[in-house]
C-alpha cells in the first residue's frame, strides 16, 4: 500500500464540525461568546492537527483570530479546520467559523483564525512530525 502524499494527507485531514448555537451561549449583546468560538476553534485545529500527523499535540499559539460578524442564537455554524503550512514539529492550521440560517440557504463567513500547534511526546516535549 502507497503512503499517502503530503497534500493527500492535508487534504484527508480536513475537519468539518457543525454545531448549533443555544441560548445559553450568548453575552448580553445577544451574540455568542467570544472565548466560545475560540474554544470551539482550538478543539478543531487539535482534531485537525491529529488527523493529518497522528500524533501528541498541543496549541502553542493562536496566530490570528477575525470576528467578521456575530453569532446569534438559533444559528447553525459550520467550523472548518484545514491545516496550511507543516514545519519541522509545528504545523499551521486555519479554522473558519461559517453561520448559516436555520430555514434559509444564507451562508457567510463570521470568524478566521490562525493556530500554531506542535508535536509533543510522552515527556510532552517537542518532537519531530512524522512524514
Amino acid at each position: 500500500m502507497n503512503m499517502p502524499t503530503l497534500e493527500e494527507r492535508i487534504a484527508n485531514s480536513t475537519t468539518r464540525v457543525v454545531k448549533i448555537v443555544f441560548p445559553n451561549l450568548l453575552s448580553h449583546q445577544d451574540y455568542m461568546f467570544g472565548g466560545t468560538a475560540l474554544q470551539w476553534m482550538d478543539e478543531v485545529a487539535v482534531i485537525t492537527g491529529t488527523r493529518f500527523c497522528r500524533q501528541r499535540l498541543v496549541t502553542a499559539s493562536l496566530d490570528r483570530i477575525d470576528f467578521k460578524k456575530g453569532i446569534p442564537a438559533g444559528t447553525l455554524v459550520e467550523l472548518v479546520g484545514q491545516v496550511l503550512s507543516v514545519g519541522n514539529t509545528s504545523m499551521q492550521i486555519q479554522v473558519d467559523i461559517y453561520i448559516e440560517q436555520l430555514y434559509s440557504e444564507h451562508r457567510e463567513k463570521a470568524i478566521q483564525g490562525k493556530f500554531t500547534l506542535v508535536t509533543i511526546d510522552e515527556s510532552r516535549r517537542p518532537t519531530p512530525i512524522r512524514r
